[in-house]
């Protein structure tokens, strides 16, 4: 199966997907890029750099860049596999616009909650094209490292174990190694969640407060991010694995982490008005935020650390403040 080549559509010009494009054609198959928007895809077409979200990275002449009608790449060429890679909140709208019923295996590769529904990407999928080849890949893997080539391990998890397999021979290459798992619910409440947290490591760098506060935060952050997960039905091992804690540590401490660069900016004063206005990338945890309260009450989970930082994002709260409120909390045996 390692020698088989497929016909792959990626849909979402992001820096995710730009980067799964390019590894997906170094790894022999024919890849189509989707961009929702037509000028910047005929941009992307003539320079082949995708210069507003993952400069300096050549992109491949013989990667197709289409923009707008997603169904009559499904047709023809027949996509065999599709790749989701727009933010959670566009999720719906883009896959609305792949033919009804497409049997054709898709693999979320998006990491947030739908606020008004309060599903996960994969949750999205089902519901719109009712099928249940869906897969989902996550893990500690910055778009900016992939595509520079840089040794990168992640995970694709699927109910349907001879899927997550496949897929996993298809992304599976040199610097790109692939484990397999079945913990579907956990591994994209893990993404989701870690986004909110890397917010909040974000604030504390900007604060200055210290590697002490850091470490304390990564860690008490895990423990909401589980306590959610294993309410929704996850498993406890999936979040001390490479979906959980290995890409919350990349996410908090890494420069390219666009969910940290939030914090940072807020912890030095800025507003989120602000901060959003100057953004081209999308901050998945920012609305994440609002979501995982949501199901924090519905599950009866406790997170306080998700709390200040909705406090922060949406009512103004001064960061210096949202810290003193978790310092202070009531005293507690730790769990």
């Amino acid at each position: 199966m390692k020698d088989r080549r497929y016909n792959i559509l990626v849909l979402g010009d992001g820096g995710w997907g730009t980067a799964l494009a390019i590894l997906l054609h170094n790894n022999g198959h024919k890849v189509t890029l989707w961009s929702k928007f037509p000028e910047y895809a005929e941009y992307l077409r003539r320079h082949h750099e995708n210069t507003k979200f993952l400069p300096g990275v050549k992109i491949p002449h013989d990667i197709s860049i289409i923009p707008g009608n997603i169904k009559s790449e499904i047709r023809n060429p027949k996509s065999e596999i599709v790749v989701m890679a727009v933010p959670t909140q566009y999720c719906r709208s883009v896959i609305k616009e792949l033919p009804p019923l497409c049997r054709v295996p898709i693999v979320s590769v998006a990491k947030g909650i739908e606020q008004k529904t309060l599903k996960r990407p994969s949750q999205i999928i089902k519901e719109v094209l009712k099928t249940n080849t869906v897969a989902v890949l996550s893990g500690p893997s910055h778009a900016e490292e992939v595509a520079r080539r840089l040794p990168t391990s992640v995970v694709v998890a699927s109910k349907d174990q001879q899927l997550a397999r496949q897929l996993q021979l298809i992304f599976m290459n040199e610097y790109f190694r692939v484990y397999t798992q079945g913990d579907v619910v956990g591994v994209e409440t893990a993404g989701a969640v870690k986004n909110i947290i890397a917010i909040a490591a974000g604030i504390v760098d900007g604060l200055g407060l210290g590697d002490n506060a850091k470490s304390a935060l990564l860690t008490r952050g895990m423990v909401e991010i589980a306590r959610l997960g294993e309410a929704m039905g996850a498993r406890k091992e999936t979040f001390f694995g490479l979906a959980g804690i290995g890409d919350l540590i990349t996410t908090c401490i890494s420069p390219h982490g666009r969910n940290r660069a939030v914090g940072l900016r807020l912890g030095k004063g800025e507003t989120l008005k602000h901060i959003l206005a100057s953004m081209e990338q999308v901050a998945e945890g920012i609305w994440t935020t609002k979501a995982a309260l949501k199901l924090a009450k519905q599950y009866k989970v406790e997170m306080p650390i998700t709390g200040e930082v909705y406090n922060v994002l949406f009512k103004s709260k001064d960061p210096k403040k949202a810290v003193y409120s978790l310092m202070t909390r009531k005293p507690k045996a730790e769990n």
